[in-house]
């Protein structure tokens, strides 16, 4: 059973919460302080985590960066009153999905189980075989893994998913609603400038390559040559 941490200092929402969860094979646990949340994650064992924006200690945001410098856990955050800035800083800073408070509790299970299958998606055709692009970019789909120059390069979730997305096609431009729609797995309010801030983190950590061009009003499309094949 997938296990899942909740960092909320409120203490009512916790338990009926994980009452909810249980009822879709989800164990789901609560600390109530970003310090204890974060030597939970420290000793391992959760496969996703939640974390409320307002916290004391530090808020969502500041926790959200702790976590990304040692884990690319799915994390999902809780954002308050549901601002469009919270969401893009939430964003810019490696959360892989968000939900506005006040929100349904079958709304954030159903966030979490799309984190969490896109994190251990089953693999599909011909998942086994490792991507090979010049300036030695490797993306192996079998692992999730990414090395750039034999170096590993760690990037979360929907990182992954967006550059296993644009490899699979290179030269194909993708528009930022077809990748929403890749992404999210679930119908959701649509957000464009999440594709723009998830492209730019997964730019940074992929440089020197440049790799992602920007078609203008189209999207984007990976611009590299795959290793024995057409050119991107």
């Amino acid at each position: 059973m997938p296990r899942i941490l909740l960092i909320d200092d409120d203490e009512q929402l916790g338990p009926p919460l994980a009452a909810y969860f249980a009822r879709f094979e989800l164990q789901l646990e609560q600390a109530l302080r970003p310090s204890d949340g974060l030597a939970r994650l420290a000793r391992g064992g959760f496969d996703a985590a939640i974390l409320d924006v307002m916290l004391p200690e530090m808020d969502g945001f500041a926790l959200c960066r702790a976590i990304r410098r040692d884990s690319d856990i799915p994390l999902v955050m809780l954002t308050a009153r549901g601002e469009v800035m919270d969401r893009v800083v939430g964003l810019e800073l490696g959360a892989d999905d968000y939900l506005p408070k006040p929100f349904e509790p079958r709304e954030l299970v159903a966030r979490v189980q799309t984190v969490l299958r896109r994190r251990g998606a089953a693999p599909g055709p011909e998942a086994g075989a490792r991507l090979l692009f010049e300036g030695g970019l490797e993306i192996d789909p079998a692992t999730r893994g990414v090395r750039r120059a034999g170096q590993p390069v760690e990037l979360t979730g929907t990182e992954f998913d967006l550059l296993l997305l644009l490899a699979r096609e290179p030269g194909k431009v993708f528009g930022r609603d077809d990748i929403l729609n890749h992404l999210r797995g679930h119908e959701a309010e649509l957000y464009t400038r999440a594709v723009d801030i998830v492209v730019s983190r997964l730019r940074k950590k992929l440089e020197p390559l440049d790799c992602i061009k920007t078609l203008r009003n189209a999207g984007y499309a990976l611009a590299l040559r795959q290793q024995g094949g057409a050119p991107a």
